[in-house]
């Protein structure tokens, strides 16, 4: 069944706890005003004033800002409400605590050294293992649980504390341990909706076709280079559920990726919006100001592989915490290629040598993230044949 999903002239007790927490996060006035913003009102109005103010935070956290409050939002929600001491942090599991807390409790291990993976503000088994080591450190029990005991001892260690971007260059070194070769790297290709989540359509194709037909271009190519190639989905019958980003990501995490590559189209209300626009882990709003360092480097390559093997327009590369990005272990990339809506993308999509093009430029990519900077080419030069040797 799906989840609710709330917006402009929305009105309930659902809509007086979003004005809530948004006033909690000081971007809407904490006094009820006359449309019923009290807690609890069940006349409570989602007016402009909400709306604007959820995109100003759907801004900050680094997810679409188009002022719909739908289950990602509300996560979202509910996680920036928590500050660090204010409840007890353990591994669970079956549900994984989130919160600003977890984050902020990661960005503080990593400033001390110790390793607990990048700040997500998701509290798994990395983050409990680093914090056990925090703990024998310091003389507590390891019991991997975040408590008052806890708390003071990184209250009283907070002078030590000097920053930087350790996991960044943990990051970066994982990748460059692994050698520059691709025989035996295991990438996850992800090609976006499917099933009866057709994505965006325009000039006759759909999202789901376009991301199905790219994704198994890209893993004929690495198979034929000794990848280990998965697809999150299959070619889903049109009455067949997807899977969500979240379950997503669980498979990238249980085939143990080195990498995982989101094929997606995009549209606009009208026809002008045009381009090619790439988006890893990173959100400057969220605390820590956490980002993926190798998400971010493969975006680049991508970005800049394709602008220069076709004529879509360059929309950059930019930083986004949506689930996949987010929940994934490894470094992980979404690719939107060209707008449906658009007459010339549409036309180019459609069109299957371009989206060979397309596919050889997104492997082309995939190599150069693995290759040592000395032995790494000029964009839009290096081709497939030279690869396979």
């Amino acid at each position: 069944m799906p989840s609710p999903v709330y917006r402009l002239g929305a009105t309930g007790p659902a809509v007086a706890e979003i004005r809530s927490r948004l006033a909690q996060l000081g971007l809407l006035p904490s006094a009820p005003d006359s449309s019923g913003a009290e807690s609890g009102f069940d006349d409570a109005v989602f007016d402009r004033d909400v709306d604007r103010a959820v995109r100003a935070f759907q801004q900050q956290r680094g997810v679409t800002s188009d002022g719909i409050v739908g289950p990602q939002t509300w996560r979202l929600l509910d996680e920036a409400r928590w500050r660090l001491g204010d409840r007890i942090l353990q591994l669970s599991v079956s549900h994984m605590m989130t919160g600003d807390d977890v984050a902020a409790l990661q960005q503080r291990l990593l400033d001390m050294g110790f390793d607990c993976g990048r700040v997500d503000g998701i509290f798994g088994r990395t983050t409990e293992r680093a914090l056990r080591e925090f703990q024998r450190n310091v003389g507590l029990p390891d019991d991997g649980t975040a408590g008052p005991a806890t708390y003071a001892a990184l209250l009283r260690l907070a002078r030590t504390v000097t920053g930087g971007a350790p996991q960044a260059m943990r990051e970066s070194e994982s990748i460059r341990s692994g050698g520059p070769g691709l025989t035996g790297k295991v990438i996850v290709l992800d090609p976006g909706h499917g099933g009866l989540e057709r994505g965006c359509a325009g000039h006759g194709i759909e999202e789901a076709e376009v991301a199905w037909d790219l994704a198994t271009r890209v893993e004929g190519r690495l198979v034929a280079l000794g990848v280990r190639a998965y697809l999150t989905r299959g070619l889903l019958g049109r009455d067949q559920p997807a899977p969500d980003e979240a379950e997503r990501a669980a498979f990238a995490n249980a085939v143990a990726a080195d990498l995982v590559l989101s094929l997606h189209c995009d549209a606009a209300a009208g026809e002008h919006a045009r381009g090619v626009a790439t988006y890893y882990y990173g959100s400057e709003g969220h605390p820590g100001g956490a980002f993926s360092a190798v998400g971010q480097r493969f975006a680049g390559l991508l970005q800049r592989e394709l602008v220069a093997r076709t004529d879509l327009l360059d929309c950059g590369t930019h930083a986004k915490t949506w689930d996949l990005l987010r929940w994934t272990r490894m470094p992980a990339v979404r690719l939107e290629v060209g707008y449906l809506t658009h007459p010339g993308d549409a036309a180019r999509l459609a069109d299957p040598s371009f989206r060979d093009t397309i596919a050889e430029a997104a492997t082309v990519a995939i190599q150069r993230l693995f290759l040592p900077p000395e032995d790494d080419t000029p964009t839009g030069v290096l081709r497939l044949p030279e690869l396979i040797r």
